[in-house]
């Protein structure tokens, strides 16, 4: 316990157990899966937003960059918001809001009113999923911790799989304005199970008079900054634009600010010697590199399908529906069992190396393989997901402080949210690159003139002859160029596949250091028990 007890920063946090657990771990369930499943509702939708509400690339990608800026903003203070007024305060009257606002934003046609809902909207999501976390580590039965982190985290997987075929459904049946109207049903309904499933708090008054809200302030614009510099920098060419280099200048300085104030202020608010425990800052860092690994289900593989494949997303739907979302219905509760019984350390493998299977996988794809031949990568990406990120979180827990959370949780939520814009940013601009380089590599020989290339060009001239001979060596010659894009971009997606194999490999290096936790509820003996 001694690498537990040197991780004390931020103010005590601790709750009563919930009289009513199945309700808190209703809201557990909602809060965690209602921010993950809006934000990737709102990813795919945002072409059709934009089509209906008549806005322009640049406000549909500056709307998206608001929306989730102020998520990042708000999400690592919701640990120390709920310490200090209480989780029925900080989650459950911003659920009703919530509802409210996601009422309104369709009926708007106004881009500045809409922006400014937007960051309404993403400032209340960002507390969901923070505050349900707090549910779990102090108003729940320690026997409960298991299950209820694994719904904590699983929901990454189940909304990142499940997202494209609503979609679809809403986008084909109810409207697009479902997509944020779902909200006004789940929002109240969240709202309900928190304040029936956790004890009433008073307001922690002494813990006010000492608020380091500059500490607060700092951090949450620090990496708003940096989020939006980055989301925005494939659109902006990166440093060739003063946006993107005054933003992420800007979010570094700030968050540099933070850790300098953390160490002057009388009380800090999440001290980093929370990272100086080796485990925690391993755990940490694998939690990175899953979002990063993970990239093959989140992003590779639903984007070869439209980018190669030609398919709308509502047409990828179902496989990722059948073969990624229906197995964690089994694999979830076969996870639990095991981390009961065995090391999370071993559990944790497991899925890594599913994950670096899928992405070997991934490096076969060629411009023919349709939605069957992906099955066996989703399967194993399923499997990724689901004895993955659990055990992450349940090392960092075992291994923090669980009255010191808040300070804890702030780092889980920068980790959480940082690390999945850092890896989407970077895969972008990876796959922009690869494409570039492959594009010219191939398109030398086209320049050279081979005899093959000659001979397609032949061909391709003889069976579009009956579109006009003046005509046709245009046409045969930008056939082939959108060939040569194919095989570029398909070339590229392998190159992103191998990355997500050395993320997980990285991964795997980074599991092998960290040590043994110490006993506690989290551990297998006391799980079992």
């Amino acid at each position: 316990m001694a690498e537990a007890k040197c991780i004390e920063a931020g103010p005590v946090s601790t709750g009563a157990v919930s009289h009513r657990p199945i309700f808190a771990v209703g809201a557990v369930l909602l809060g965690a899966f209602l921010a993950n499943f809006d934000s990737r509702l709102f990813t795919i939708g945002l072409p059709d937003l934009k089509g209906a509400l008549g806005l322009s690339f640049d406000e549909g990608a500056w709307l998206s960059t608001a929306a989730t800026a102020s998520q990042i903003m708000i999400a690592p203070a919701v640990a120390w918001l709920a310490t200090a007024f209480g989780l029925r305060r900080v989650l459950g009257i911003p659920s009703l809001v919530y509802a409210l606002v996601s009422l309104a934003i369709p009926l708007v046609r106004d881009f500045n009113v809409l922006l400014i809902l937007s960051v309404v909207h993403g400032l209340l999501l960002g507390t969901f999923v923070p505050a349900t976390l707090m549910i779990i580590l102090r108003n729940l039965p320690t026997r409960w911790w298991l299950p209820a982190i694994a719904l904590y985290s699983i929901r990454v997987g189940f909304s990142l799989n499940s997202g494209i075929s609503v979609v679809g459904f809403y986008v084909d049946h109810g409207g697009w304005q479902w997509l944020y109207w779902q909200d006004i049903i789940i929002g109240p309904l969240l709202g309900l199970f928190v304040y029936l499933g956790t004890p009433r708090e008073n307001v922690n008054y002494e813990l006010l008079e000492d608020a380091d809200w500059g500490g607060m302030l700092l951090l949450g614009l620090g990496l708003a900054m940096i989020y939006a510099g980055l989301d925005q920098a494939n659109r902006l060419n990166w440093f060739e634009s003063g946006t993107i280099v005054a933003l992420l200048s800007a979010g570094a300085f700030l968050t540099l600010c933070f850790f300098i104030n953390e160490t002057i202020v009388r009380r800090p608010w999440a001290h980093a010697n929370v990272l100086f425990s080796r485990n925690v800052g391993l755990a940490l860092a694998v939690i990175l590199l899953y979002t990063l690994t993970s990239l093959s289900n989140s992003s590779l593989a639903p984007n070869f399908l439209v980018a190669v494949g030609q398919l709308r997303p509502e047409q990828t739907g179902p496989l990722f529906l059948t073969y990624a979302i229906l197995p964690m219905l089994v694999l979830v509760p076969l996870s639990v069992f095991l981390m009961r019984r065995f090391d999370a350390r071993v559990v944790l493998v497991i899925g890594l190396v599913a994950f670096a299977a899928a992405g070997l996988l991934g490096t076969q794809v060629t411009h023919d393989w349709s939605l069957g031949d992906f099955v066996p990568m989703v399967l194993l990406q399923s499997v990724g997901q689901s004895f993955t990120l659990t055990p992450i979180v349940v090392l960092a827990l075992s291994n923090a402080d669980p009255t010191r959370s808040t300070a804890f949780a702030a780092y889980i939520q920068v980790m959480r949210l940082g690390g999945a814009e850092i890896g989407i940013s970077l895969m972008a601009t990876w796959l922009r690159v690869r494409e570039q380089i492959h594009s010219n590599f191939l398109g030398q020989h086209i320049v050279n003139g081979s005899i093959d290339v000659n001979q397609m060009l032949a061909k391709m001239s003889e069976h579009l002859a009956g579109h006009g001979g003046a005509v046709t060596p245009a046409r045969a010659l930008g056939l082939l160029s959108t060939i040569v894009q194919r095989e570029a971009n398909t070339l590229a997606y392998i190159d992103g596949f191998w990355l997500t194999v050395w993320f997980a490999i990285a991964a795997l290096a980074l599991v092998a250091l960290i040590g043994p936790s110490p006993q506690g509820p989290l551990s297998p003996r006391s799980g079992s028990s």
